[in-house]
């Protein structure tokens, strides 16, 4: 089980790794929530081919991703697939399913 601190460095680092080509032209907030022993909250603002993560609750994202921290774990570590996470209930989305799509492509 990852510390909240070791979840948002991989996602940093697979962050730091995209194609800014497949982000040219996105704008975006993307909300993480996640929950359990080692949740939090957490924001990654897509903007003019980068991606900053920010460790806070944005005012007004435009999607919001809530799962359980453990699952967010396994997501990033390639052994959750995010679109069976959501069929199952262990992913939920608020906001623009576009926008979960694209990000689902970014991080692989």
């Amino acid at each position: 089980m990852a510390e909240f601190s070791e979840l948002v460095g991989k996602l940093k680092a697979k962050m730091d790794i995209v194609d800014p080509s497949k982000i040219k032209g996105m704008n975006a907030v993307y909300q993480f929530d996640l929950s359990g022993d080692n949740g939090g909250v957490f924001h990654v603002k897509v903007a003019d081919g980068s991606a900053v993560l920010e460790e806070a609750a944005h005012d007004n994202p435009n999607i919001t991703i809530s799962m359980a921290a453990d699952d967010f774990d396994a997501l990033l570590d390639g052994k959750l697939n995010a679109t069976s996470a959501f069929m199952a209930g262990k992913l939920k989305v608020k906001g623009d399913m576009s926008l979960a799509m694209k990000l689902q492509g970014l991080l692989g």
